[in-house]
C-alpha cells in the first residue's frame, strides 16, 4: 500500500524541500523512495532526517508539480528540520539504512515522533481526483497524450461534481501543466 504524503527535508543551505511523494511501510519502517536524480534523495543522503507530512490539502501536491513550493512550516519537534504547518499529522523520521537501486534507492527510516495536530474529517473525490492527476502530472514524459487525456475525462467527473476551492484550484494549476508541457513539446523542447 502506498501512502500518499508530502516529505520535507532540509537543503545544503538549511531552506527547506517540499515534495510530493508515495511512501509505504516495509519491515517495520517507513520507506521513502525517491527517483534519481532528486532533491529529496540528496538531502536524505546528506543529512538523515525527514518529516511525513500528512494533508488534506491537495493544492500541496499540486503546488509542487507546478512550481508552487513555497508553503508555510514550521520547525519539527524533534530532528533537525521543518515541517507543514497546517499538516494534520506529521512523523519525524530517521534513516536507518538504505537499499541502493540505479533508479529509485529506499530508505528505510525511523520514526522518532509522530503527532496529530487536526482531525481528518472525511474523504472528498474531488481531491482523490486531484491527487490522481498529480501523479499523472509527475510522468508527462512517460505516457502518452490519450492515456493523459483518458484518465483526466475520468478524474474530472470527480471534479465537477464534488470540489471546492482548494480542489478547484489544484486542478486548474495541474491543467495548465499539461498544456505548458504539451506546448513545449510541440515547439521540440527537451522537458525531460
Amino acid at each position: 500500500m502506498i501512502l500518499e504524503t508530502i516529505i520535507t527535508t532540509i537543503n545544503a543551505d538549511n531552506t527547506v524541500h517540499i515534495a510530493p511523494m508515495g511512501i509505504r511501510e516495509e519491515e517495520g519502517c517507513y520507506v521513502v523512495a525517491p527517483f534519481r536524480p532528486s532533491i529529496t534523495l540528496d538531502n536524505l543522503r546528506r543529512t538523515g532526517y525527514a518529516v511525513i507530512n500528512m494533508t488534506d490539502d491537495v493544492r500541496i501536491f499540486a503546488g509542487c508539480l507546478t512550481g508552487r513550493r513555497n508553503w508555510p512550516t514550521v520547525p519539527a519537534e524533534v530532528i533537525e528540520c521543518q515541517r507543514l504547518e497546517n499538516a494534520l499529522s506529521h512523523v519525524e523520521v530517521e534513516v536507518k539504512y538504505c537499499k541502493e537501486d540505479e533508479q529509485r534507492p529506499k530508505f528505510y527510516c525511523e520514526v522518532r515522533h509522530l503527532v496529530t495536530h487536526k482531525p481528518f474529517m472525511g474523504f472528498n473525490r474531488a481531491k482523490a481526483a486531484v491527487i490522481e492527476a498529480a501523479v499523472l502530472v509527475s510522468r508527462l514524459h512517460m505516457l502518452s497524450v490519450e492515456k493523459v487525456d483518458s484518465e483526466i475525462e475520468y478524474l474530472k467527473i470527480a471534479i465537477d461534481k464534488t470540489s471546492g476551492d482548494q480542489e478547484r484550484e489544484a486542478w486548474d494549476w495541474l491543467m495548465e501543466r499539461i498544456r505548458e508541457f504539451r506546448e513545449q513539446d510541440t515547439a521540440g523542447v527537451d522537458v525531460a
